[in-house]
């Protein structure tokens, strides 16, 4: 037997993590996404024997693996007791023990996150380690407004103790492994960096109670009041397809399926269009602007792909993947399956010219923030959207700009001007790019700015001409 290891799974498209702990023989898996072929590949490379599947709480950012994964490997499925589900698994409560091959597993109510949230506390009688799930972050919380707005705040002070408790209980050394934090919208204040140092043993950057306990929001704040506002003013808008994520997790998830989409012609895509479908674009937003079919909506593969797609789309509707290669198509379908989005209606690869043809096509100009500083100061006021979050604009923003927050352009698009271009911005130009396919369709004539938002300020523009 080999003591406590951890092998660590990263979702970057979520800012999520899965995790398997060990001693060489057998294993406990913690929170996995369901695409579970990534942790079935590391027990078989291993020849680890799962006894346990657990999850820390009823997620709300994906759908979970963990009720497939532990039907399929014969393991015991273990959430908090007190969760409404409408499958049977094992429930625990705070202070029960699970046995995992040498390693002793303490259940630890961590509420704050979600209600019925736990925290598992797993050591080998040298090393600890405290899965934490959404409650302890690194420098952060999990936010505390996705169970519903009107408990925030109730939530809110159940994290502030839970975080208390956790360092109180813990000795400074405990390696804290949380699920949220790495980019997700589940974590609440911003989590700091520095509060995170990448560990050899388990190739990422981790954290620990006593480093926690000196930079933690929640363990340096002054006190609960100064807490409790703090986080609830951070809280902004995050992704809609978040209400669906709960109720499916409740259900017991379907397993997956990615396998190749039907493959669509370019008659076929042109029904979609025309029937209201959505035909994502994964090609690259510079390639888009270049060269598009009329109707379809750019959302470039990358991290990010499955936070907007997810969020933008009517909930149901059909979704056809269209790109160069069979790859892309292949990460956006995967992504999509792990929010619930699970099978694409088809796909298209070969590049634009192959499934484009004879379609009407569209192009736009791209630029960046020194062409629009050129023309203001020239005398032209161009049109600006800004299509960034609240919370983001209120830290820098150009002067005399619309804001529509990309995620209510869909419903907002008609207060968008059709008489003139309308140059669109975000951060860095992702968003952006999104935001002039989806004006396109509405008719508008988007001029796509690609730049970083530190121009803004370098160039004057938030400064009235």
């Amino acid at each position: 037997m080999a003591g406590l290891q951890v092998i660590t799974i990263e979702t970057p498209s979520l800012g999520d993590r899965s995790y398997i702990a060990h001693d060489g023989e057998k294993a406990l898996v913690v929170d996995p996404q369901r695409d579970i072929d990534r942790v079935l590949a590391h027990l078989d490379e291993l020849g680890l024997d799962v006894t346990h599947v657990v999850e820390t709480h009823v997620h709300n950012d994906y759908v979970t693996g963990g009720y497939e994964l532990a039907r399929r490997v014969g393991a015991t499925y273990v959430l908090n007791a007190d969760d409404e589900l409408f499958f049977d698994a094992h429930g625990v409560r705070d202070g029960d023990h699970l046995q995992v091959g040498t390693l002793d597993v303490r259940v630890v109510h961590t509420p704050g996150h979600t209600p019925t949230h736990l925290s598992y506390v797993v050591t080998d009688g040298t090393h600890t380690s405290a899965f934490t799930g959404g409650s302890l972050l690194y420098g952060s919380v999990g936010r505390t407004d996705l169970i519903s707005r009107a408990m925030a705040e109730e939530l809110t002070r159940h994290q502030y103790a839970t975080a208390r408790r956790l360092a109180d209980e813990l000795d400074d050394d405990v390696t804290v492994l949380p699920t949220h934090g790495f980019g997700s919208f589940c974590s609440s204040a911003a989590a700091d960096a520095q509060t995170a140092d990448v560990d050899p043993r388990y190739g990422v950057a981790t954290s620990t109670i006593g480093r926690q306990r000196l930079e933690n929001i929640a363990l340096t704040v002054a006190d609960e009041e100064t807490f409790v506002t703090t986080i609830l003013a951070g809280l902004d808008a995050y992704p809609r397809y978040y209400a669906h994520m709960a109720p499916r997790n409740k259900l017991g998830p379907d397993p997956v399926d990615l396998s190749p989409p039907v493959p669509a012609d370019a008659s076929e895509l042109a029904a979609r269009i025309h029937a209201g479908e959505w035909v994502v674009d994964l090609r690259t937003r510079t390639a888009y602007a270049q060269d598009h079919v009329i109707g379809t909506v750019n959302v470039e593969v990358s991290d990010s792909l499955v936070t907007y797609l997810a969020w933008l789309i009517p909930w149901g509707t059909p979704v056809t993947l269209v790109g160069d290669t069979a790859e892309e198509v292949a990460e956006a379908q995967r992504q999509l399956a792990r929010v619930g989005i699970d099978r694409p209606a088809a796909a298209a690869t070969g590049g634009i010219d192959r499934w484009g043809e004879g379609l009407g096509r569209g192009t736009y100009r791209v630029s960046d923030y020194a062409g629009l500083a050129a023309l203001r100061d020239a005398g032209d006021g161009p049109h600006v959207l800004d299509v960034r979050r609240d919370d983001e604009r209120r830290n820098r923003s150009i002067a005399g700009s619309q804001h529509v927050p990309l995620h209510e352009l869909t419903r907002r698009a008609l207060e968008v001007p059709d008489d003139r271009e309308v140059w669109v911005h975000c951060a860095g130009g992702y968003r952006a790019s999104i935001a002039a396919s989806l004006l396109v369709r509405a008719g508008r004539r988007p001029v796509l700015i690609d730049d970083d938002e530190q121009a803004i300020t370098t160039l004057g523009l938030d400064r009235a001409a």
